[in-house]
C-alpha cells in the first residue's frame, strides 16, 4: 500500500481543467461556468492585528473551509483510476492510497501504477509530497522477501510498519493493538472532562449525551473495519473505558460489542441497497425460497472469518 500525500492539494486545482472535466461528466454548461466564476478572480488578504496586506487575486485552487471544496476536488480527481486490474486507487477527499495485489513476486503492475500516478499528477498540476508519502507492505508468507523501495521523482519512499489512515492505525501485520491503544488513551483523556462535568452537577442525561458525543464516538470510529479482529486483551481495554464512563454517568451504556453488531447490520443493509457499492457483489442472495438469506463466504484465515463481511452475512442470515 502506498499512502499518497499531496502538497496543498486544494490550492493547486486549475479551474479551467476542472471545468473541462465537469463538461466531460455531462454537467450543465451553465453550472460549469458558475464553478469557473466561483473559483477565479477571488481576492485574498492577510491580516495581522490591525494591519492588512494588499489584496491578491487568486485564479487557482478552491477556498479552504468551503463546503464545496472537497466535492470539487473529488470531481477534479475522478479520472485518477487504477490502470491494472490487480491494483486499486482509494480516494477520500485529498487522501489517496494505491493498493496493489502482488502475486508470484511480480511487482511490475504495482510499480507501473505508481509511475502512472506520478504522470497523472504532473498533467493535473498536483504536487506529490514524497517526504510524507509512505509505503506499507502486508506480507503473511512464511518466507518474506525483500521488496525494492519505491522511487518517486528520484526520492526513496519510506517504508513504515504502521500508518494512520482516515483515523485508523493500520499495521503491516493487520493487528489492531496500535489502534486500540491510541483510542483508549484518547478516550481516557475525555473521561477527565466527564468527571469534571459530574462535579459541576450536570444531570445523568447530560452526562450520557456528553459520553455519546465525545467518548463513544472515539471508541466506535470505523468500528466495523477493525473490531472483529481485535484481540480479547484489546476488547477488554476498550470495554474498561465504557464501564468507567458508566460509573460516572450513573446510567446504562451500550457495550462496544453491541455497538459493533448494530453498526455491522446497518452498514450491510446500506451496501445491499446500493448497487454501485464496490462490495455489493459480496452479498449474494440465496434462492427465492430462502428470502433474506445470503451466501456465506468461505474463509481460509481467521482474519477473513472475523472480518466485517462475514460477520455481516452471519447477522443478516440470523435475522431470518
Amino acid at each position: 500500500m502506498l499512502f499518497i500525500d499531496y502538497s496543498s492539494a486544494f490550492n493547486t486545482i486549475v479551474p479551467s481543467k476542472l471545468v473541462i472535466k465537469l463538461e466531460t461528466l455531462g454537467l450543465d454548461p451553465a453550472l460549469c461556468n458558475w464553478v469557473l466564476d466561483f473559483l477565479t478572480g477571488r481576492p485574498q488578504v492577510v491580516r495581522v492585528g490591525n494591519n492588512i496586506s494588499t489584496p491578491l487575486i487568486l485564479n487557482t485552487g478552491a477556498p479552504q473551509g468551503c463546503v464545496l471544496s472537497p466535492l470539487l476536488y473529488s470531481l477534479f480527481t475522478h479520472d485518477c483510476v487504477a490502470k491494472h486490474a490487480s491494483n486499486s486507487i482509494i480516494k477520500f477527499a485529498d487522501d489517496t492510497t494505491v493498493v496493489g495485489l502482488i502475486t508470484n513476486n511480480d511487482e511490475t503492475a504495482y510499480r507501473e501504477e505508481v509511475r502512472a500516478l506520478g504522470v497523472w499528477c504532473q498533467e493535473n498540476n498536483l504536487s506529490l509530497n514524497v517526504n510524507k508519502t509512505k509505503e506499507m507492505i502486508v506480507d503473511f508468507r512464511k518466507q518474506e522477501r525483500e521488496h525494492p523501495p519505491i522511487h518517486i521523482e528520484g526520492t526513496v519512499v519510506e517504508k513504515v510498519e504502521s500508518f494512520k489512515f482516515l483515523g485508523v492505525h493500520i499495521t503491516d501485520k493487520l493487528n489492531w493493538s496500535t489502534h486500540t491503544d491510541s483510542v483508549v488513551k484518547k478516550a481516557q483523556q475525555r473521561l477527565f472532562n466527564l468527571r469534571r462535568l459530574k462535579k459541576f452537577g450536570l444531570s445523568p442525561k447530560s452526562l450520557t449525551n456528553f459520553y455519546r458525543c465525545t467518548i463513544e464516538s472515539i471508541l466506535s470510529g470505523c468500528i466495523t473495519a477493525w473490531y472483529g479482529n481485535c484481540s480479547a486483551h484489546n476488547r477488554k481495554a476498550l470495554q474498561r473505558v465504557v464501564r468507567t464512563a458508566q460509573r460516572i454517568t450513573g446510567g446504562k451504556l451500550p457495550d462496544l460489542q453491541d455497538t459493533y453488531t448494530t453498526r455491522c447490520h446497518r452498514k450491510a443493509k446500506k451496501i445491499i441497497k446500493d448497487n454501485n457499492h464496490p462490495s455489493h457483489c459480496l452479498f449474494t442472495p440465496l434462492s427465492s425460497r430462502r428470502r433474506g438469506q445470503y451466501r456465506c463466504i468461505k474463509a481460509g484465515t481467521e482474519r477473513l472469518k472475523n472480518s466485517f463481511y462475514l460477520k455481516a452475512i452471519r447477522l443478516l442470515n440470523s435475522h431470518h
